[in-house]
């Protein structure tokens, strides 16, 4: 998302500045009058310098504990449905909090409750730099009507759901990396320590060897001398990435090229999909209008370019546009997705459409998930079989040479 500074005028005729993020000039316009009615001024701010950007980032900066998270949604719909009062209920959780983000936030969020203060603002000023914008939002919207266990159940079978599917599609991208790091290190092993051995023999012998011997023995000298070559230029490509990352034409191109990527760009399709569709459900039985819930699902989705199409076509919502013919425009969603939404907006359905959407999109994310271990696992094998193939035959040749000569 882009930052803007703004000049506004506050409900009691007070004007302040301050900045303020948003998908396009017209997001950040919308989410800014729903604090302040009147907008004097708004404009892109100037980006940050690169390279305080990337010492700026969020490197060992809290992070939001997923299964602490989702037991304290769950405790929340159980002790509330039992008819505890919330500000025993706030108490009694956090006191039994095992995370220390989480305690903290709950203790803070108890003193306040039982101080007067509504549990939802509460959240959302101790936990907002932590906790999902999206529990924030549904919280608030059940606090209004008065059903706040049901909307803490809602809130902990979508994260209950939504950290197995991030636990399978971690998996998936994770699972095939470690092989081929383990694969590396076992060939620089063999690089270092086993070829020198036989490149000792060979010297003695002073015979010629045969090429590919002699590659490997080049290959081998190279780790065994000039290994920070390839340090340097991991750690420049390294910091390249984490750079141009950091700037938004950057950043949006290397969440296209995430899309595009053989195999792994089809989980990252079906993830935005699944993250989508779950999220529009959930925010829209909480009797969030449609606008307000398409611009917070827009900022939970994990990859950047679909988080800014999505997040753009508030602006179409706004002026009557309907959510399928927006989601066509973008282009950035599965066709699927698009004509379920447009089928649930002409039947009136949309709640339950995406709801079945979502499940639908959850089981082929799973199987996309399953089928690209199964493609990438056999891969990874012939990588460590030519690479070990390699070596043995260059071994063996010059063995054969040597005793061919004697």
């Amino acid at each position: 998302m882009k930052t803007f500074k703004y000049t506004a005028v506050s409900r009691d005729g007070k004007q302040v500045s301050g900045i303020i993020e948003g998908f396009d000039e017209m997001d950040a316009a919308s989410r800014l009058k729903q604090s302040y009615p009147i907008v004097m001024q708004l404009s892109e701010a100037a980006q940050k310098g690169k390279v305080a950007t990337f010492l700026g980032g969020d490197i060992g900066g809290n992070k939001l504990n997923d299964k602490a998270f989702t037991l304290m949604c769950s405790q929340f719909a159980v002790i509330l449905k039992a008819g505890i009062p919330i500000s025993r209920t706030v108490r009694l959780i956090g006191e039994r909090m095992s995370d220390k983000a989480l305690k903290r936030i709950l203790m803070q969020v108890a003193e306040d409750v039982e101080a007067g203060r509504s549990l939802s603002t509460s959240f959302a000023d101790r936990g907002k730099k932590l906790l999902p914008l999206t529990f924030l939002e549904t919280i608030h919207a059940g606090e209004e009507a008065g059903n706040l266990d049901t909307a803490f159940e809602s809130v902990s079978e979508h994260y209950t759901k939504q950290t197995k599917m991030k636990g399978k599609v971690r998996g998936a991208l994770i699972y095939p990396a470690f092989v081929v790091t383990l694969a590396v290190v076992v060939v620089i092993v063999l690089m270092v320590k086993v070829v020198p051995t036989f490149t000792a023999i060979f010297a003695e012998q002073g015979s010629e060897l045969p090429a590919i011997t002699m590659s490997l023995i080049i290959i081998s000298n190279f780790f065994r001398h000039s290994w920070y070559i390839l340090a340097i230029i991991a750690i420049a490509i390294f910091i390249g990435i984490k750079l141009y990352g950091n700037t938004e034409s950057g950043r949006t191109r290397l969440a296209i090229l995430m899309l595009k990527l053989p195999v792994l760009g089809e989980i990252n399709i079906l993830n935005a999909a699944s993250q989508f569709t779950n999220t529009m459900a959930m925010m829209l039985n909480a009797g969030l209008p449609m606008t307000k819930a398409v611009s917070i699902t827009a900022r939970t989705l994990s990859n950047y370019y679909i988080s800014t199409e999505v997040g753009k076509i508030t602006s179409q919502l706004e002026v009557g546009n309907t959510l399928g013919k927006s989601l066509r425009d973008s282009g950035c969603l599965p066709d699927i997705l698009v004509d379920m939404a447009s089928v649930g907006e002409q039947s009136g359905e949309l709640e339950s459409t995406l709801s079945m959407t979502a499940e639908y999109y959850d089981s082929e994310l799973e199987q996309a998930t399953a089928n690209a271990l199964a493609k990438l696992e056999p891969i990874t094998l012939i990588f460590m079989g030519v690479v070990a193939g390699y070596i043995v035959i260059a071994i063996y040749v010059a063995m054969f040479a040597m005793y061919n000569g004697m």
